[in-house]
């Protein structure tokens, strides 16, 4: 199932478009529903659970032989790892650190692969969303960070993962182009009319 319907996915391409009427950014919007599967994570945590086992069953010697001992650890390894694989359980399992680094990695790919590096006079931006890591990001070329600081766009992703954290990603969107709007129409106005990339949301498997 989408991330977000396909009247709702319009009505971020309708934003965008009335953003870019009034600057010469070009605007690319990408909704992830997660940065990586991190599929090595509950294998990670239940061979460490599993290693744990020999030194618990120690406070029970006579119990298990070395044999039963060995079996209770596979058993272990393979429930906890097939529990773990729960995706609310492995992402509460990963460090926010890990989450953030890898959204931020993707994020970076999508500038790329996006072509938001290769517009005309560098005014590519790129509005990113990772809903399970409650990760988002703004990037922009040359062409925007020359004239809009970095901190101008502080305030707008923590009022975007305020709304992503609360499920409410369309309505993030929608305000989250408002104010970059409203940053680009004073320091980028347009100058011709153009539309190198997609006003679309690019919504990622």
């Amino acid at each position: 199932m989408a991330l977000l319907s396909e009247d709702e996915q319009r009505r971020v391409t309708e934003a965008i478009q009335r953003v870019e009427r009034d600057t010469d950014a070009e605007l690319v919007t990408v909704l992830a529903p997660k940065a990586d599967n991190y599929a090595y994570i509950p294998l990670l945590w239940a061979g460490l659970l599993a290693l744990v086992v020999p030194g618990a069953v120690n406070y029970f010697p006579g119990w298990f032989s070395a044999w039963e001992l060995t079996l209770v650890q596979w058993a272990t390894f393979i429930v906890l790892g097939l529990v773990f694989r729960h995706p609310a359980i492995t992402t509460r399992m990963i460090p926010r650190a890990v989450r953030h680094w890898r959204a931020a990695n993707l994020a970076r790919r999508q500038f790329l692969e996006q072509n938001l590096h290769h517009t005309e006079v560098g005014t590519g931006m790129l509005i990113f969303v990772s809903e399970a890591e409650r990760y988002v990001e703004i990037l922009v070329d040359r062409g925007i960070s020359a004239r809009i600081s970095d901190e101008a766009w502080q305030s707008i992703v923590a009022a975007f993962t305020r709304r992503v954290k609360e499920g409410e990603t369309l309505q993030g969107f929608l305000e989250c182009i408002e104010a970059c709007g409203e940053h680009l129409k004073e320091q980028v106005p347009a100058t011709h009319e153009r539309n190198e990339l997609p006003n679309h949301l690019i919504v990622l498997e």
